[in-house]
């Protein structure tokens, strides 16, 4: 079972890293340099997407029994997507606690599992602004104007890729 100390162990050590080595598309920080469990991400939007140009800024917070449970991460900025709730919650396979899906939607496979890096749960959330999955979404009715009115879906896209340009 991991510890809160191990997983600030582990915290410490990814944001090292990243710092580092920082990776195209993101960047990740402390909240409040106190506090390892709580990260403050600014996600790029990424090229030839809906999303290219947005700074979509978000808070990733960690349980204290990181990596054996997933952190949960919500977008401060406002962004319309089929995989965000409204109030900003990202929901992707990887982010589900680990184990068999009481839906029967996900493998056990494509939910949390402790491999997960910071790096590799933001590539995913970059990887979803790039392709949403509107067969299970958060936001039904991002999702439905997905499929249904590509436009209208751009054009509320584009108002929030605008305003997190003005937050910057």
């Amino acid at each position: 079972m991991a510890s809160a100390s191990q997983a600030s162990l582990l915290l410490q050590k990814q944001l090292k890293d990243l710092c580092k080595r920082p990776v195209d598309g993101f960047s990740a920080g402390l909240v409040d340099e106190s506090n390892l469990f709580e990260w403050s991400v600014t996600i790029i939007g990424p090229p030839d997407t809906l999303y290219e140009g947005g700074f979509f800024n978000a808070i990733m917070s960690f349980p204290q029994n990181y990596p054996n449970s997933p952190p949960t991460i919500r977008f401060t900025s406002e962004v319309w997507h089929p995989n965000v709730y409204s109030d900003g919650k990202v929901c992707i396979s990887i982010l589900h606690p680990p184990g068999d899906d009481p839906n029967g939607y996900e493998l056990a496979s494509e939910r949390w599992s402790p491999v997960h890096t910071v790096e590799s749960i933001i590539l995913s959330i970059i990887s979803m602004l790039s392709s949403p999955n509107d067969e299970s979404p958060a936001n039904v009715e991002a999702a439905k104007e997905w499929r249904d009115n590509r436009d209208e879906f751009k054009k509320k896209v584009s108002r929030c890729v605008r305003r997190s340009q003005e937050m910057t």
